[in-house]
């Protein structure tokens, strides 16, 4: 939605999806007492297994890629993302430089954000004192690195297969898309799998991003096909290939429900085929009706004389940044007071 929706829409849709509409879909998945958990202290296991999600490919990232993927069609395209003929034209990326930093900034965060998931690290294990809650945690940090690694790699030659041309910003789509598939099953899967995971995530989101070009869907960062479609993978991958022995170790309460591959059979992966269309129908239903609203009552998008003299002077009037010489400042600024003096 970046690039042409107000302010005061940000406030209001990330006050309400955080507030609400996120924690109600933790509590189901995550909670003790939550229908489709495998942290239950009962015997209520959806399908006599719980949904494994550790942490959050379906719980977090399918909820903000399908919040994103509402907001961004009810808005509509940025001006001049697509000329007369629906055809995609290529925006300049604003700065490749700190995209890569920021790419680097999350990859270092997700180490906590996946093998911080663990609520301890000093719990043993039956297999012996040398052998703990410790090792869980750091084979996560290793699934998770080659998840996200991989992924970057076969986006990056991917790409250059399809268009001949090497670009920065894809492989960090692409990383991310390895982390955001691996979340769900980073625990209980085998590294080897977790290479697996990474290549099909970077397939998945280049699908995912030529489709949206195709119905003209504008979304700058890839939020929803990123958080969306690798979301999704990330739990289709999890009741597939999630290992006996890792399952037992992290999931000690529940029924041993594991990958459909690994010769669990397929009870987990109904109950991970219900958690995506739980969370697909409750967020449209949620946050489609709030976008929907907003845009009604004329506080989701700025106006198009707004967007194309450049937000940064229309609505927060100050420059990010200034790199022209004095004279152009000085020109500027006189403009700035213009648009000040206008809005008084």
């Amino acid at each position: 939605m970046a690039e042409r929706t107000q302010f005061v829409a940000y406030l209001i849709h990330s006050s309400f999806l955080t507030g609400f509409v996120y924690p109600v879909v933790s509590h189901w998945f995550w909670a003790t007492d939550g229908w489709a958990t495998a942290f239950r202290v009962d015997n209520g296991f959806l399908f006599g297994s719980g949904v494994i999600d550790f942490a959050g490919s379906g719980v977090v990232h399918m909820v903000g890629g399908v919040a994103g993927l509402w907001g961004a069609l009810i808005e509509g395209p940025r001006i001049g993302r697509f000329d007369s003929w629906g055809r995609s034209v290529a925006l300049r990326d604003h700065n490749a430089t700190l995209v890569v930093l920021g790419t680097f900034i999350l990859w270092f965060g997700w180490y906590g954000f996946n093998p911080g998931s663990f609520n301890k690290i000093s719990g043993l294990y039956t297999s012996g004192n040398h052998y703990g809650q410790w090792s869980a945690v750091g084979r996560t940090a290793v699934t998770t690195t080659l998840a996200g690694c991989t992924s970057a790699l076969t986006t990056l030659f991917g790409k250059w297969i399809l268009t001949s041309h090497w670009d920065v910003t894809d492989v960090c789509s692409g990383l991310l898309g390895g982390f955001a598939a691996i979340t769900a099953g980073c625990s209980v899967v085998e590294p080897w799998a977790a290479i697996i995971c990474g290549f099909v995530a970077a397939w998945v989101l280049t699908s995912c991003n030529n489709l949206a070009e195709k119905v003209r869907y504008d979304d700058p960062l890839g939020a929803a096909q990123l958080h969306g479609g690798c979301g999704a993978l990330g739990l289709i991958f999890t009741a597939l290939f999630a290992s006996e022995k890792y399952v037992r170790e992290v999931y000690p309460s529940r029924p041993v429900r594991y990958g459909l591959f690994m010769g669990g059979g397929g009870r987990l992966l109904a109950a991970h085929i219900i958690q995506i269309l739980v969370i697909v129908g409750w967020v449209s239903a949620t946050m489609g009706t709030l976008f929907y609203f907003l845009h009604k009552f004329g506080l989701l998008r700025v106006s198009a004389d707004d967007e194309m003299a450049d937000m940064e002077l229309t609505r927060q009037v100050g420059l990010a940044y200034v790199d022209h010489d004095e004279d152009e400042s000085q020109k500027q600024g006189i403009q700035m007071k213009k648009i000040v003096g206008t809005k008084m």
